[in-house]
């Protein structure tokens, strides 16, 4: 079946990205669930590995755009250009005509380029002249984020952050798996060794079974509490959104099949719920002022909601 090959995508991935596949499994759970992927770490750790490596895996038509200053609107989307020979303007595809963009430091561009992406991640369409394209199936965005304290950053609006269905870190390996990179690296490079083990149909496939997998009643109150506690804890100025809830939801469906089941369990928000989340939030100045981060929040919450007991067949219902 189809969704068994996840274990190979992610021990392909895994070849470029060693000792990291907690993280490609839930980049993987982002994909099947239709939803793009937004990195925020320090420069180095492989966040373009391993959008590239997914590229590979996949067998995605693949594009990178690196964001500075002066990127344009027309860069992402596509512009057009008169033909002098035939007398009509013709569109030029942009960056995002693609199945898999990486938006390389999307916090170092204007806000209006930075908007350009807006109607993209959500429609999968873009509108140049008048005139809207639709873009290839499936289409992914990766977008990688440099801390907000770097030199020459911006950060990114609420409304475009709510576009992102994760926010990841992939954090720095461990002196054992720095020794082993490099040790890879010097008889070849890690990525020549990705071989594709999925295609593009496989994936649409996948996210369209997505539909199928039973939530039950009680986890979906489950979901929606632990989504309006937000709204109403001590340090948050803003909590989850309505979109919040619903991509709390379809990622937990994403990780039901990862475990090869046809039914969500609680584990199964538990386990993506502070990556859904915590970049959805708006904290008060007091959580600044003492050093409470949107995570520690969430971890919170998910004490002191209480998650539903399901047995099997409340589960499957």
């Amino acid at each position: 079946m189809i969704i068994r090959k996840s274990d190979q995508i992610i021990q392909e991935v895994g070849k470029a990205i060693i000792g990291k596949d907690e993280i490609i499994r839930k980049v993987l759970m982002a994909m099947y669930a239709n939803g793009h992927v937004l990195l925020e770490d320090s420069p180095g750790v492989g966040k373009t590995t391993l959008a590239l490596a997914f590229s590979r895996a996949l067998g995605f038509e693949y594009r990178r755009i690196q964001f500075t200053p002066d990127t344009m609107p027309a860069d992402i989307t596509g512009f057009s250009m008169f033909n002098k020979q035939t007398g009509n303007f013709e569109y030029r595809p942009g960056a995002v005509n693609c199945n898999l963009l990486l938006g390389d430091e999307i916090n170092r561009t204007s806000a209006k380029t930075q908007a350009a992406l807006l109607e993209v991640m959500e429609e999968r369409s873009v509108t140049v002249d008048g005139v809207t394209y639709d873009l290839p199936e499936p289409f992914i965005v990766i977008a990688t984020q440099n801390p907000l304290g770097s030199v020459g950053t911006q950060q990114l609006p609420d409304s475009q952050l709510d576009r992102f269905i994760v926010r990841l870190s992939i954090g720095y390996p461990s002196h054992d798996l720095q020794v082993a990179m490099i040790r890879e690296s010097l008889e070849a490079k890690p990525l020549d060794n990705v071989q594709e083990v999925a295609s593009r149909e496989d994936i649409i496939t996948i996210q369209r079974y997505l539909a199928n997998i039973r939530v039950s009643e009680e986890l979906m109150d489950y979901a929606t509490a632990l989504c309006e506690a937000t709204r109403t804890a001590p340090l948050v100025q803003l909590g989850v959104s309505p979109r919040g809830v619903l991509a709390l939801v379809r990622m937990a469906r994403a990780s039901a099949i990862l475990g090869e089941r046809d039914y969500v369990i609680p584990e199964d928000i538990r386990d993506v719920y502070k990556d859904v989340c915590a970049h959805r939030l708006i904290l008060r100045s007091q959580a600044r002022i003492e050093g409470v981060s949107a995570e520690e929040i969430l971890d919170e919450l998910l004490e002191t909601v209480p998650a539903p007991a399901l047995g099997q067949q409340a589960q499957r219902r």
